[in-house]
């Protein structure tokens, strides 16, 4: 689909929530009935969050692994339709909450069943499925014996952080590292063939995707996490002392969001190494993720103009420096190794400066106007509708890390509700209808709403709370409520904007 020159128009949900019976959404029949209801409501995209493995806190934006695929997102349905399983051996299926996601009990009962199908696989008569292995094997091999090794090392001690373990396997050498792979053999064989279960089911949903012509559109965190493959593996690319330590660590200065700013604790990249080896990290990175989506949105976009480095051990980021990135220099190393247009998404929110703004000018890379934002003051505001100077922008009506627009205009002051009513010409009745319709309205080449904003849902249904370290990144909906009726609303609504895709 050429869409460089189109208004598209899709909806922001992550897989996690899907429906499904086995607790969390993954990529079975809820993702193909939610790619029905896009083709069905005239929809052309779907952004998702970054879908790599979590840890911790189940956030995707801090993940084990940055080329590393989410296992929980694998379809029970899928590995009987294997024989990998058998029906008998889903059962009995928790009685697991289909509005929220239960992380520990969602793990337990899935692990169960990947490990029987690992066993199954050693013995499958499909020699086909045995062959297609061994090529995604091959093919991924730059990042995946990484990963394999990494969390079959983690599993060895107990889930614990890699600086953590045995100081030998901290930073093994080349003979530490033969060892332990020939004695954990297995149990890396086994994060191979996780990977490739998730890879395989993700990339036939992609197909069915692009033949329906919605496009897909990742989500890249700026940073990596520190209990990761990506820096055990890679350590001299990022700002670590002699033992592992970092030096300092990653977050943003008190914005909209946080009063004493976010202290997220990530390493921070060591720039100059990375310049001197042509940027090889990235390059594959991004190459990785556009054979998995067809845009990337690149989160916390700012630190490539600068970045918010803060002491390693302080317990707010309120003392941090603003240190300089890669700037362009990056970009044209990736745009060169690629050899073709760059389909990305800057993330520009927060403290934007003039840099930051020339930088995603000069690459041509949207920036996020968000709706909701626009409507939080009396004033004149640059996320208004008539303050859009640009095409080249996607215009939300809020994102993951927003509140639900129901629940932004239930908890805002009566002066904003005013102006929402007002500027809208509505009673507010059906208010996130209201912004889904002054977004697809914009003047903005793309525009994208969370699916709780399709379901008019309240605070209680958001994704995420930017500053809390619990309750997050849990929301599922329900099956049935993307039905025939909310498609032909929204499908007229978006030919009305000249929305067709």
């Amino acid at each position: 689909m050429n869409t460089l020159h189109t208004r598209l128009s899709g909806v922001l949900v992550h897989p996690t929530s899907f429906p499904s019976p086995y607790g969390i959404g993954d990529l079975g029949q809820g993702a193909y009935d939610f790619i029905d209801f896009l083709k069905a409501s005239g929809q052309s995209l779907w952004q998702v969050l970054p879908l790599g493995p979590t840890g911790f806190g189940d956030s995707p934006y801090q993940s084990f692994s940055a080329f590393a695929g989410q296992s929980l997102l694998i379809s029970p349905d899928d590995l009987v339709d294997l024989e990998l399983i058998t029906k008998d051996d889903l059962y009995p299926i928790p009685e697991f909450d289909a509005a929220k996601v239960d992380y520990g009990a969602v793990l337990n009962y899935k692990n169960v069943l990947f490990k029987k199908a690992f066993q199954t696989f050693h013995h499958t008569p499909n020699k086909f499925l045995l062959e297609e292995f061994d090529d995604f094997c091959l093919e991924n091999k730059k990042w995946l014996s990484d990963y394999a090794v990494f969390m079959a090392c983690k599993d060895a001690h107990e889930g614990r952080s890699w600086q953590e373990w045995d100081d030998e396997m901290t930073t093994p050498t080349a003979k530490v590292r033969l060892a332990f792979e020939t004695e954990y053999k297995e149990q890396i064989k086994y994060y191979k063939f996780i990977q490739f279960l998730f890879f395989r089911e993700w990339m036939k949903l992609k197909k069915y995707a692009n033949e329906a012509d919605i496009e897909i559109i990742g989500d890249i965190p700026f940073f990596v996490s520190f209990d990761s493959a990506d820096v055990w593996a890679n350590k001299e690319l990022y700002q670590l002392d002699t033992k592992g330590h970092p030096l300092q660590v990653a977050g943003v200065p008190p914005d909209y969001f946080s009063a004493t700013g976010q202290l997220w604790g990530n390493p921070l990249y060591d720039w100059d190494a990375m310049k001197d080896d042509g940027y090889r990290w990235w390059i594959e990175r991004v190459r990785n993720q556009l054979d998995q989506v067809d845009y990337i949105r690149i989160d916390h976009f700012r630190g490539f103009e600068a970045y918010w480095a803060v002491p390693a051990g302080e317990k707010t980021a309120m003392n941090g420096k603003w240190k300089k990135g890669p700037g362009e220099a990056l970009f044209e190393a990736i745009q060169k190794a690629l050899g073709e247009e760059l389909p990305i998404f800057a993330e520009d929110l927060g403290i934007i400066t003039p840099e930051v703004e020339k930088l995603r000018d000069t690459l041509g890379f949207p920036g996020m106007k968000i709706l909701q934002f626009g409507f939080d003051g009396t004033g004149e505001s640059t996320f208004l509708p008539h303050q859009l100077s640009t095409r080249n922008c996607i215009c939300y009506t809020g994102t993951h890390d927003n509140d639900t627009t129901c629940g932004w205009y239930e908890h805002t002051n009566e002066q904003n509700k005013d102006k929402v009513r007002r500027y809208m010409n509505t009673d507010a009745s059906s208010v996130s209808w209201d912004f889904i319709r002054t977004c697809l309205g914009t003047i903005a080449k793309y525009a994208i709403f969370p699916v709780q904003d399709l379901l008019n849902l309240g605070s209680e249904h958001r994704m995420n709370t930017p500053g809390t370290a619990t309750g997050n990144w849990e929301f599922r909906y329900r099956s049935g409520l993307l039905d025939e009726g909310m498609a032909k609303g929204l499908k007229q609504m978006t030919e009305l904007f000249g929305r067709w895709g």
